[in-house]
């Protein structure tokens, strides 16, 4: 009777190590393609903070817009302003605030919460 659980031990030990190995480096779950709304939401807002990024040296408040619409929110300036007002409310990094401040402000969505942190703003296209 040992032996007999010894051997569905041996053989579970196996199997898992098979599984692991197989699903770990032989055929690993690819994403490829994947929709951009389908990112969690703390990339949706990384990358919003990049559009942001991008608006403070290009000052194209249309192609701000146009980049975010491919993460399928239907109000974009809302929608920025949305996460201005929670990088603010949960005391995330002050640059990246300055960075969507400016976004919503140049999207007419400039809030009274904003407003401290936009007076701190940089002009456009300078490194500071």
């Amino acid at each position: 009777m040992q032996r007999f659980f010894i051997s569905i031990g041996i053989g579970i030990v196996a199997g898992l190590l098979a599984g692991l190995f197989i699903g770990w480096n032989l055929a690993p779950t690819e994403y490829i393609n994947s929709p951009m709304p389908a990112l969690a939401e703390r990339y949706q807002q990384e990358y919003t903070v990049m559009i942001a990024e991008g608006y403070l040296l290009d000052a194209d408040a249309l192609g701000a817009v146009e980049r975010l619409r491919v993460l399928g929110v239907s109000n974009v300036p809302l929608y920025v302003q949305e996460v201005t007002e929670t990088f603010i409310s949960n005391s995330r990094d002050l640059e990246d605030i300055r960075k969507l401040v400016a976004l919503a402000a140049g999207l007419g969505r400039l809030t009274p919460v904003m407003e401290p942190y936009y007076q701190l703003q940089p002009a456009a296209g300078t490194n500071s």
